[in-house]
């Protein structure tokens, strides 16, 4: 204790400015640069992330000056002595600089959760900030090639994962994940090893399978979960939501008709040459059925986009699933795959329009039935 305690009056004799510095000399990864090069990707990623959220200036001051400490505190002695007080020891010298109670928090809760299950950051900067390390590590890990293979993760990047999911449901935070990725990817453009755009892919899928873990954890349906993740993961709390919904519905007793109904629509489109097919002609509609079902489909849009507006993702599949009947009678009454090229191509439209529909939400072709 006396060395600590000799060590910690030292630190104090330091200015943080001069600790920032001095990261230059630390490795963050041999690939990826030293720990001053990391702590300046993540002050511009936590300023992307202050617009994302519509922060003030205020907050934005505060992010910023989190993000240049936040790695300082590595290169005190009393974190090169005892390694387990990263963070702590940030914001305990930020707060004895003078630095601002909600700056010196955050430095500390970056680093949450530091195990699985562990406590999430409760400052919105630092909750902010940690999603900026996290994300700077995997973008940068993926961006030269060192992806997690099998039980190898030696970054531990699914751990990082998960917890940017977990900070985002915690907080409520709803931008953009492909965004903040090609953001943060754009910062490693000259390292790069394959093309960002096919990096992005690899990171939001990456993302999208540590979302469907936690959902299983939850003791979400598994088909329900493929059905939503296969359609979009780029807003987390939606993620959730639109899980939430859907299996609520799958335990409405008429579900299994519906489902079918839809899938039978889904498996259709996805057997057609889409370049072919042009906007839906209503003076092409032979039979009644078309008609209702343009009309209903009609009325249903408009309903289901305020809801989606409004993420109110289990009335939107309530107004959808209003369709079952219109969309059963068509089946039964109108025969899609004509010979006749252009009737065929129309109502190949109509469907199309209804696909898209309900495939906002949900791909019912994955749900069991």
């Amino acid at each position: 204790m006396s060395d600590a305690e000799f060590f910690y009056k030292s630190d104090l004799e330091i200015s943080p400015e001069v600790r920032v510095e001095k990261l230059k000399s630390v490795l963050f990864q041999a690939k990826l640069g030293s720990m001053y090069e990391k702590s300046m990707r993540i002050v511009k990623i936590s300023e992307f992330l202050a617009d994302a959220v519509k922060a003030d200036p205020e907050f934005k001051s505060q992010i910023k000056r989190a993000a240049v400490l936040c790695k300082s505190d590595l290169v005190s002695q009393v974190v090169i002595e005892f390694t387990k007080l990263q963070g702590v020891m940030g914001r305990v010298y930020a707060a004895a600089a003078g630095e601002g109670q909600a700056v010196a928090d955050a430095i500390e809760e970056h680093y949450r959760p530091t195990y699985s299950g562990g406590p999430l950051p409760k400052n919105r900067i630092g909750a902010l900030l940690s999603i900026a390390d996290k994300i700077d590590s995997i973008c940068g890990c993926f961006s030269v090639g060192l992806v997690p293979t099998g039980a190898a993760d030696p970054y531990a990047l699914r751990r990082q994962g998960i917890g940017i999911i977990q900070i985002m449901l915690d907080q409520g935070f709803v931008f953009s994940l492909s965004a903040l990725i090609n953001f943060t990817l754009a910062r490693f453009e000259k390292m790069a090893v394959v093309p960002l755009k096919e990096t992005a892919e690899h990171i939001i899928d990456f993302l999208g399978r540590r979302m469907s873990r936690l959902l299983v954890e939850e003791g979400f349906s598994k088909d329900v979960i493929a059905a939503i993740t296969e359609v979009s993961v780029d807003h987390v709390p939606d993620v959730w939501n639109r899980v939430k919904a859907l299996e609520e519905l799958k335990a409405a007793p008429d579900f299994v008709p519906l489902a079918t109904a839809f899938k039978r629509v889904v498996n259709i489109r996805k057997k057609t040459d889409l370049a072919r097919v042009a906007a839906v002609n209503a003076d092409l509609f032979e039979d009644a059925a078309e008609t209702a079902l343009h009309e209903a489909f009609l009325k249903v849009k408009s309903s289901v986009e305020t809801c989606l507006e409004t993420a109110d993702f289990s009335q939107a599949l309530l107004d959808i699933a209003s369709l079952r009947d219109t969309v059963d009678e068509f089946f039964e009454k109108v025969l899609v795959m004509t010979k006749e090229d252009a009737l065929r191509l129309n109502r190949l439209a109509l469907l199309g329009e209804i696909a898209g529909l309900f495939g906002r939400i949900a791909d019912f072709s994955r749900i069991t039935t």
